[in-house]
């Protein structure tokens, strides 16, 4: 058993590949006077048509006021690019910002959402992400709910697109490019100072130590290599295809990192619990005292405070660049 409640279902989920999204954006265009009424102007919006990432063609005939979020990282999105103000109803572990708890919860604990819950709140938009199974998406489109499918990012671009597909969605178009634009300059930032670096730190990321002796980590294709690995460092295991790996002490002994963050400090995990796991003392990490513990959510929600989590790592690996 998972000591994170969704992290079996955030595994599968994850291994999706996703296509990204199209944007596309209201029109308005102005019609002609009549002759009865020569200065009158007649506004006709188009509807909303985007593609979304299972594929589908999904129409809003204007942007949607009432949001239900089905996942963490979209609810973060929302709040991000100005539409908080428009989320009625949000999934259990949508606990960022703080104001999102405001939002009605509706459920989503293993996978199970309360279908009854989110079509009494009469949204114009449910906001699905890549933790939920196609199947959700059509249980709800049968409920005759309008639902768009945000696909998971491989690579911050991609993520950037999903912000600004929300701003369409919710009619938040240019605060969502105002926050693209500040993200871009903060990674720019990262890069540049970066580039400088001679020598990477090897970095073991752990992400649940339920079974201590086999505990996982991240491998090739995930945000955590992707950042760790643009933050200048190395991931033990980002040659491992495998996007979620478990490592004994015999492995973790040859790859010998020089750090060790711990993404499930938030369970329990510490300094204190790695040194004392058989065998776990005769690595560098542990005898140099270079565990941290590091907060997961910024590496696991593909939104907006990846950012933060690229910052976050490249302090850890290169503190000197970083005062």
């Amino acid at each position: 058993m998972f000591r994170k409640p969704f992290f079996a279902l955030l595994i599968l989920t994850l291994l999706l590949a996703a296509c990204a999204p199209e944007a596309g954006t209201p029109l308005a265009t102005q019609a002609p006077a009549t002759a009865v009424q020569p200065t009158a102007e007649l506004l006709t919006v188009e509807p909303l048509v985007l593609t979304d990432g299972l594929g589908r063609t999904v129409s809003l005939a204007a942007p949607a006021e009432r949001v239900v979020s089905l996942a963490p990282s979209n609810t973060e999105i929302l709040f991000a690019v100005g539409a908080g103000g428009q989320v009625i109803g949000r999934d259990l572990f949508s606990d960022y910002p703080p104001e999102a708890l405001a939002a009605q919860d509706i459920g989503g604990s293993m996978g199970e959402y309360n279908l009854e819950a989110i079509v009494a709140l009469q949204p114009d938009l449910v906001l699905a992400g890549g933790i939920n199974p196609p199947e959700l998406v059509a249980a709800l489109e049968e409920l005759g709910l309008t639902v768009y499918f945000l696909p998971n990012p491989l690579t911050l671009e991609e993520m950037y697109l999903n912000l600004e597909t929300v701003g369409a969605l919710t009619g938040q178009e240019a605060e969502a490019a105002a926050l693209i634009e500040s993200l871009r300059a903060r990674v720019a930032a990262v890069d540049e100072k970066i580039a400088t670096v001679t020598e990477r730190p090897t970095v073991y990321y752990e992400l649940d130590a339920t079974d201590p002796a086999r505990p996982y980590t991240a491998g090739h294709g995930t945000f955590i290599d992707l950042l760790i690995t643009r933050a200048g460092g190395v991931n033990v295991a980002g040659e491992i295809e495998t996007p979620w790996v478990q490592l004994d002490i015999e492995t973790l002994l040859v790859y010998d990192p020089d750090l060790i963050l711990l993404g499930d400090a938030a369970w329990g995990e510490s300094a204190e619990t790695v040194a004392a796991r058989p065998g776990w003392n005769a690595l560098t990490a542990v005898q140099n005292g270079a565990i941290y513990p590091f907060d997961d959510n910024l590496l696991s929600r593909p939104g907006p405070r990846l950012v933060d989590g690229l910052e976050a790592l490249a302090r850890l690996l290169h503190p000197a660049l970083f005062p």
